[in-house]
């Protein structure tokens, strides 16, 4: 098991909307799979992010209407590409996902780490 004296800031990616056809709960199911990635990286000492933690309530206070409208294209993958001009690393669940794909596209030409099973995370012993 690795080991870091640094708290990391861990993007989760992988579907949320993919493959739901737009069906709220899917989306939800998906959401919730990838929320169930945050509690072992909290337990590895680290902070968990989820874009959609972040987007869903810009879209929803910016007037979005419909999943894949304007306002939803234009909030949603930027929105998980800032966040990776904070984040430290990305932790990629399995299932297809354009998006997540893209993440992890950029986290590679950033240099950001990419990891693909949570026990893959180094586990924080700072202070």
């Amino acid at each position: 098991m690795s080991t870091t004296n640094k708290r990391l800031m861990i993007l989760i990616a992988g579907p949320y909307r993919s493959g739901t056809n737009d069906d709220p709960d899917k989306m939800a199911e998906n959401l919730h799979n990838l929320e169930s990635a945050s509690y072992p990286i909290f337990q590895a000492g680290h902070i968990p992010m989820i874009g959609e933690w972040v987007a869903v309530p810009i879209w929803n206070t910016a007037g979005g209407e419909s999943v894949g409208d304007d306002l939803y294209e234009e909030i949603f993958y930027p929105t998980a590409h800032r966040l990776l001009d904070r984040c430290d690393a990305v932790l990629r669940l399995e299932g297809e996902s354009k998006g997540a794909d893209n993440d992890v596209r950029i986290a590679n030409e950033r240099g950001i780490p990419v990891y693909y099973k949570s026990d893959e995370i180094p586990t924080y012993v700072g202070n």
